[in-house]
């Protein structure tokens, strides 16, 4: 029981970085946002990604939200696996 919640928790927080990664690189290989597939990732990353753009400081053309998303990620999957062994 407790592998499968590892691989759940792993999958889960593996595919929404993919998911992340995904949203900034395909507009910048043409993939319009009218497009159903970036749709959907803008839908499935935009609540996350809104709060931590609002509190970062503008930075030109770049946004670093995404970066900062994953890194936040990253430490709530270590922090729930640490508990979960």
């Amino acid at each position: 029981m407790s592998y499968l919640l590892y691989r759940l928790i792993r999958t889960l927080f593996t595919l929404y970085t993919l998911a992340l990664i995904a949203r900034a690189v395909l507009p910048l290989l043409g993939m319009s946002y009218a497009h159903p597939v970036m749709r959907f990732l803008w839908d499935i990353t935009e609540p996350l990604l809104a709060p931590i753009r609002r509190r970062l400081p503008p930075t030109g053309p770049v946004d670093f939200s995404p970066m900062v998303l994953i890194l936040i990620l990253w430490l709530i999957e270590q922090i729930l696996l640490w508990v979960l062994l």
